[in-house]
């Protein structure tokens, strides 16, 4: 199996990290590539690209049925990755980690599941104005299916969640809380413990979109306390097409299947069927297993940079680009003020330009940001804007990169002329 070795340096010092990332060596129109979109999707080291690499060329075949030595070898790894995210997890075991796609198919797998076998006319489901589409619409579906109700917390003027309106919503009536660990659209961290506290007094369960979480906050699902967890391998620098639900293993027991198919059965017969036990009963048909591989090396890579210096690193991203993007003339900054509170995300607006016209300009620089709604339009509604424009960091990312992108901020206030 591939492995990473992290060079030493000091602490204070990742501009190393950019060296395992071959895609950031390029140019893009006769500019060194600043790619500051990794909210959509990080970029692989060199790391998770060798472990699928060698994965197709020596190990690859389907898992859990062949008794021939490449299949042992597929399954070994396939399983030995589904322990390294239940290790990374601090799950309590690997049998509760289901792979799927990605965060979206993780909510939806509860949402199908586990909402059509508990939810009820007149039970409610607590989403918040932060949510992600991929958070909010299944609830929607399910919603349509079973009856159910769909309230909403809102934030406060600085992109903070209102836990105060959060208390006052919570009922016998609520199901389940369904929360983001962080804001897509903003960076705003929510106090996810403190939420699953709440929530569990009032007898509901919590699930939280790790999507944005776990590529920055390394969670631990039991201290978090909450029932289900998601994330997306291709956030945490891993290969697209791999996710993970993670959910108590009691609450896993009781959903019924979310898919029919292959892998996930015991008995079919003409009539009726059994079911695999979990985390089986949830993977119907072949699985990604090249996918399941690369994450488990680009978890092997985050854990050999380190925590600390990594989130050292995101914390001095966010200070810098809080400093200078704060001192841009006409430029609006959402989400929270304090770098504590907040990832390296950066939503903003220009006055005079439009988002999409901005990131156009900031590509001509070789500057990559998003720019529109970010699947979030019930929260742009919020904020009054139509769009914004989003920088978003990572690991690999420099203070330098962030003063680029001022400078092609400057670049456009002159082409608008404002």
């Amino acid at each position: 199996m591939a492995s990473f070795a992290a060079p030493a340096a000091p602490a204070s010092d990742l501009a190393w990290v950019r060296g395992e990332f071959p895609i950031l060596s390029q140019s893009v129109n006769g500019r060194p590539l600043v790619y500051l979109d990794s909210a959509a999707s990080a970029q692989r080291p060199r790391a998770v690209l060798d472990a699928v690499d060698e994965f197709y060329r020596h190990d690859n075949a389907n898992v859990h049925r062949g008794i021939y030595e490449l299949s042992r070898r597929a399954t070994e790894r396939f399983e030995a990755a589904r322990q390294r995210v239940a290790t990374f997890l601090n799950a309590p075991h690997a049998r509760e980690i289901i792979w799927v796609r990605g965060t979206t198919e993780a909510i939806n797998l509860v949402a199908s599941s586990w909402g059509s076998a508990n939810l009820r006319p007149g039970d409610e489901v607590l989403l918040t104005i932060l949510e992600h589409h991929s958070n909010i619409v299944p609830w929607q579906l399910a919603a349509q299916r079973t009856g159910a109700r769909l309230h909403c917390v809102d934030i406060d003027e600085q992109g903070r969640l209102r836990l105060d309106q959060l208390e006052e919503l919570l009922s016998e009536r609520t199901r389940l809380v369904a929360v983001a660990h962080v804001s897509n659209a903003l960076g705003t961290i929510n106090p996810i413990r403190e939420i699953c506290e709440r929530a569990h007094a009032a007898g509901a369960l919590v699930l939280v979109d790790g999507a944005q979480g776990a590529p920055h906050l390394w969670p631990d699902v039991q201290a978090l306390g909450c029932d289900f967890y998601t994330l997306s391998g291709h956030k945490m620098c891993g290969p697209m097409g791999i996710g993970v639900l993670w959910a108590r293993r009691e609450l896993l027991e009781q959903m019924p299947p979310y898919q029919g198919g292959g892998e996930m059965i015991d008995v079919v017969e003409l009539e009726r069927s059994t079911y695999a036990e979990v985390p089986h009963k949830f993977e119907a048909g072949t699985p990604n297993v090249a996918g399941a591989v690369g994450l488990a090396a680009a978890i092997d890579f985050l854990e050999s940079v380190g925590r600390e210096t990594i989130c050292g690193h995101e914390r001095r991203l966010i200070e810098h680009g809080l400093e200078r993007l704060g001192a841009v003339e006409g430029l609006r900054l959402f989400g929270p003020p304090e770098s504590e509170s907040r990832t390296a995300v950066f939503a903003f607006e220009l006055k005079g330009v439009h988002p999409h016209d901005l990131a156009t300009i900031l590509d001509a620089e070789g500057i990559a940001i998003r720019a529109g709604h970010h699947c979030a339009q019930p929260l742009m509604r919020r904020l009054g804007v139509a769009a914004t424009a989003r920088a978003s960091c990572y690991l690999y990312n420099t203070p330098e990169e962030i003063d680029a992108l001022v400078d092609g901020l400057g670049s456009a206030r002159k082409i608008f002329g404002c």
